[in-house]
């Protein structure tokens, strides 16, 4: 075999590695789209565990009506649901902060009980409020159990503000923001919980 032979040969070779790699590459690429959505999703809905629901909450957005509430915005709305029945509802809010909009997810049971918060963006000081956007939060914990009227309005404040609620070292903006859009959150909750669960009035 001369020289140029060789070189074809194995030109050919690298050709048919390439393709055969490609096809492959090709036919995973849906099945590794699908992991990485679900993989985005789960982190997403960090605030449930995972064997909570058996639906994908993300792929269903609720309609939600007067979303301009006392402090903050809400920005979407999601049912986690188990065998059919409804068993959270997911409120994604904004609200203004030190630095800027803070977003947060919302997760809350049927019975309109916080079961979590997570941060999904924020632009606070770094080492005061933007603690928030710690995951998993000890701060953010502490709210789990609490609902629109446990405690009282006037519960729902820093203990600065003669409330219950300690905030964030440093952050009095951050952490006043922070409870004042869970709280609207809980109310908006309260306030329509036929509609977000699909309960007939």
């Amino acid at each position: 075999m001369n020289r140029a032979t060789s070189v074809i040969t194995l030109a050919l070779i690298a050709a048919a590695g390439l393709g055969l790699v490609y096809g492959v590459q090709r036919a995973s690429a849906p099945q590794i789209a699908i992991e990485q959505h679900l993989l985005d999703s789960r982190k997403l809905l960090d605030v449930l565990t995972a064997d909570a629901y058996d639906n994908q909450p993300l792929e269903q957005p609720l309609a939600l009506v007067d979303t301009t509430l006392r402090r903050s915005t809400l920005l979407g709305g999601y049912r986690a649901s188990k065998a059919g029945q409804p068993v959270a509802v997911l409120l994604r809010t904004q609200t203004e902060g030190y630095a800027g909009a803070i977003e947060l997810l919302i997760a809350i049971d049927t019975n309109g009980r916080l079961l979590g918060v997570k941060t999904l963006r924020q632009n606070e000081t770094p080492a005061l409020g933007g603690h928030v956007g710690d995951w998993p939060n000890n701060w953010l914990a502490g709210f789990s159990g609490k609902s629109g009227s446990a405690p009282d309005d006037a519960g729902w404040a820093l203990k600065k503000d003669q409330g219950q609620f300690d905030q964030l070292a440093g952050a009095t903006i951050t952490s006043r923001a922070t409870v004042d859009a869970i709280h609207d959150a809980l109310r908006y909750f309260d306030e329509h919980r036929s509609t977000l669960l699909g309960i007939a009035p």
